[in-house]
């Protein structure tokens, strides 16, 4: 069975990797398996930042690599936080800060103009090359976040989907599924995916 490294730490992350590549005969393992440290994050967009990951973990482990980047846009704000999702206030920082800080920034910003949306790019290291895909979640901000929220998801909590009637964390597993944008992401590098297995 060949290997497939997922590129992150983050347990939520891995979980949904593991449901996304069952299809798939890999046999997975993570950068925290082969004691590989996490990369400095650097590029201007969200697929730099991923490109740069996956190459970095392809080198360090020699097997072919999936990672992502994802990061929420909001409009109102000019696009932030972008690639800084999880970095904005210049650290590291936990969910709940995450999710406090755009409901701060967001106060003013009158129902019309809460426009926003959560990308994510997927980047695949193999010794062929670099594939990348990309996908994206539309909604709004909405003025008070969800009462519930996924550890290691916390834009989940503020993204509101007004033809659900529901934040993006309360979505039911079928109806997740429909929306999911790591799936829809994965889905167009399905392809390599099989051949890698083979």
């Amino acid at each position: 069975m060949k290997k497939l490294l997922i590129g992150t730490s983050n347990q939520a992350k891995i979980q949904t990797y593991k449901t996304l590549l069952k299809e798939f005969n890999f046999e997975l393992v993570t950068s925290k398996d082969l004691n590989i440290p996490a990369p400095e994050e650097t590029g201007a967009n969200l697929e730099d930042v991923a490109v740069a990951k996956a190459k970095y973990y392809f080198e360090k482990s020699g097997l072919p690599s999936l990672v992502d980047d994802g990061g929420m846009e909001i409009e109102a704000l000019n696009g932030e936080p972008g690639v800084k999702s999880h970095r904005w206030i210049g650290r590291q920082m936990k969910d709940h800060e995450i999710v406090a800080e755009v409901m701060n920034r967001m106060k003013d910003v009158p129902k019309d103009q809460r426009h926003c949306r959560f990308r994510v790019v997927l980047a695949l290291a193999t010794e062929v090359g670099i594939f990348t895909s990309e996908a994206e979640v539309v909604g709004v901000v909405s003025d008070e976040p969800s009462k519930q929220m996924v550890k290691g998801y916390p834009y989940d909590a503020v993204l509101f989907l007004p033809n659900y009637g529901k934040f993006v964390c309360e979505l039911s597993e079928t109806d997740y599924e429909i929306m999911n944008h790591r799936r829809h992401a994965m889905e167009k590098l399905h392809d390599i995916l099989i051949d890698l297995s083979k």
